[in-house]
């Protein structure tokens, strides 16, 4: 089998972006020379406001077809924000993320879109910022209380974390590791389809990590749990975030060893061999589930 070339990261922050939890304390010299005009990551759940560009005016499905929007403050916009996380600067531009309420009117000419069919339609160092955005509001939005006294907590000005004022617990963005995992057995790859998939979808295995266990053990016990087959060889792919809302996925390889498909009844509708030329519809390319098939077609 072929050398693993790893994946390329579709939410990778641009070199161009230098995070941060709050603006620099700078002299008002300085402070006059950072550019006053914000990116606004305005969020509900994980959709994000975009703004139409003239490409998606002129036609529908146009790359870069939406912007994030720019203003000096939320107010311009017309927005009133639930609550706000400073990202950091963007080629020394401020990126702010807010939530909005629901029942909020929307500011003229902007629209809420699901963060996942941006892809490829916003520009990707503003897509890579507003996946992290959607996560930091989200994290944000389900802290605001102490998760061992239930006080109200304090957002802490040089590090994302909240801290409780009571009892001193702190608490950081959250993920939640995943491992995704391809099995081969010659030029057949196992693929699965679960009860949330879309009509005739297939997709490899995945399953969380447990407490305890190592990533390869996870690997082995999913497949086995799902799938009823043991596994062999297995071999890291590369790794991937998540935010929908807030997973890590690492992605591996792995030989077929032994055993009968037996798909898990709750998790599992139907789980079979494919010949790597004669494949059912598969997720779309933003995800490392594709990656991991896409690799096994072309070097398998």
């Amino acid at each position: 089998m072929s050398p693993l070339n790893l994946p390329q990261n579709p939410f990778a922050i641009s070199a161009t972006f230098l995070p941060a939890t709050s603006l620099p304390a700078t002299s008002q010299t300085q402070t006059a020379e950072l550019n006053p005009v914000t990116w606004w990551f305005v969020c509900q759940g994980s959709n994000l406001l975009v703004l139409p560009t003239e490409k998606k005016q002129a036609a529908a499905k146009a790359t870069e077809s939406w912007v994030v929007p720019q203003a000096v403050n939320a107010e311009a916009l017309g927005l009133k924000p639930l609550r706000s996380q400073f990202l950091g600067h963007l080629s020394g531009q401020p990126c702010v993320a807010v939530e909005v309420a629901a029942e909020s009117g929307l500011p003229a000419g902007m629209d809420f879109q699901y963060l996942r069919s941006l892809h490829g339609q916003l520009r990707e160092d503003l897509f890579a910022i507003a996946a992290r955005a959607v996560q930091i509001i989200e994290w944000d939005r389900t802290h605001q209380f102490c998760g061992h006294c239930a006080t109200p907590t304090m957002q802490l000005p040089t590090e994302r974390a909240k801290r409780c004022p009571n009892c001193n617990f702190r608490q950081y963005p959250q993920l939640s590791p995943a491992v995704i995992m391809l099995i081969y057995k010659g030029d057949e790859l196992l693929l699965a389809r679960a009860p949330r998939f879309r009509a005739g979808m297939y997709s490899v295995l995945a399953g969380f990590v447990e407490p305890g266990e190592s990533l390869e053990e996870t690997v082995a016990r999913e497949v086995r749990e799902e799938v009823g087959v043991e596994i062999k060889n297995i071999r890291y792919f590369g790794s991937q975030p998540w935010p929908f809302p807030k997973s890590l996925m690492i992605g591996f390889i792995a030989e077929y060893a032994s055993g009968v498909i037996t798909p898990d009844p709750v998790e599992i509708e139907e789980a079979s061999w494919f010949q790597k030329d004669s494949l059912p519809p598969v997720p779309g390319e933003l995800s490392i589930a594709r990656k991991l098939i896409d690799w096994f077609v072309t070097h398998g």
